[in-house]
């Protein structure tokens, strides 16, 4: 062999096995969540930086306007842990987005609510008709409306909805731009000021069966690597609840808690406190229970997603119907968060 082949060869041999000695590289550590303006109590934890703090990744939020720009996001994976309503992973799990809904943020109840405003001349549902309502589109709002509107026997035709999302809603209805609104806390709380509720989403529940949520949804492929850090995220979302279920009259307005919920949300702070009580939030034990998570097909969750995707085809926002919806809901890390 020449002596410059043969050092070539054992330069060669020598970065081979000093590549072999080396750690392999370990798989990134970060994660991008999406979330929305909702007032929750886990934007302490956002504040505080427990996600960080507990799992060791880098944790990038990015704040989105709508629960259909989460879901986009999640399709083209540009984060991988998003927060939205029922309705929009209803409508995200009909088009073949592969997600997994793994938490359930909270009961809506009355934290949603169709708002008429004064001087708008709407006192009921059925004054409606010809007036414009400003709800964001495949939102669970936007599926509420349409359940109220169609449960009082009017068409929804005969009303204007216009697809705009929380900040533009509460921009069109001080221009006067808008009649009412279907919307939630930090908005709702605002146009309740000049405006008359007509009905809530606890309301409507409670008169239709239809209940509505807000979740956490996963990624598939990032659930598949990143198993541990999943349950130690749940960990901390169950925290913060029970922080806040513990002791609610601690979350004052001049609170730590309250504050970071109202810097992380965009809310008034002063308005945190009320806005919070609207809402249930559902210990890990219960959501791994066939009321929420548990129970496969059988479970509240893929129930809801179910009946929210065929009302969504029967309006002609979603083109087909998944046969079962317990592939987008996963109780893995609720049931291991309840056994801690």
């Amino acid at each position: 062999m020449h002596k410059h082949t043969r050092r070539a060869f054992s330069l060669a041999l020598a970065a081979a096995f000093g590549a072999a000695a080396l750690p392999a590289q370990a798989a990134p550590r970060e994660v991008v969540i999406g979330y929305q303006d909702m007032v929750l109590p886990w934007r302490f934890a956002q504040e505080t930086q427990a996600v960080e703090k507990v799992t060791g990744y880098k944790i990038s939020y990015r704040k989105l306007g709508s629960g259909a720009e989460v879901t986009r996001a999640l399709a083209s994976g540009a984060i991988q842990i998003g927060e939205a309503g029922s309705s929009p992973f209803a409508a995200a799990l009909s088009q073949g987005v592969p997600l997994q809904v793994f938490w359930v943020a909270d009961n809506i109840h009355n934290a949603e609510a169709l708002v008429a405003r004064n001087g708008s001349n709407a006192r009921t549902l059925a004054d409606l008709k010809g007036k414009k309502i400003g709800i964001p589109y495949v939102s669970t709002s936007h599926f509420h409306a349409l359940v109220a509107l169609q449960a009082a026997g009017i068409n929804p035709k005969d009303v204007k909805i216009l697809n705009l999302r929380p900040p533009e809603i509460l921009a069109a209805w001080e221009r006067g731009d808008i009649d009412a609104a279907f919307v939630w806390d930090p908005v709702l709380a605002r146009i309740k000021q000049s405006g008359q509720v007509l009905a809530t989403s606890g309301q409507i529940a409670a008169q239709t069966g239809k209940a509505t949520f807000d979740a956490l949804a996963v990624r598939t492929d990032f659930a598949q690597a990143h198993d541990e850090f999943l349950g130690q995220f749940v960990k901390v979302l169950a925290e913060a609840d029970q922080r806040y279920t513990a002791n609610p009259g601690a979350w004052t307005a001049d609170s730590v808690e309250v504050k970071a919920v109202a810097k992380w949300s965009g809310a008034e702070a002063a308005s945190v406190p009320d806005s919070l009580k609207l809402y249930a939030f559902i210990p890990p034990a219960e959501q791994a229970s066939a009321q929420w998570l548990g129970g496969g097909k059988a479970s509240v969750v893929a129930q809801s997603l179910a009946a929210t995707a065929q009302f969504l085809q029967a309006q002609g926002s979603v083109q087909q119907v998944l046969p079962d919806y317990a592939v987008g809901v996963n109780d893995r890390w609720v049931r291991r968060a309840a056994q801690q």
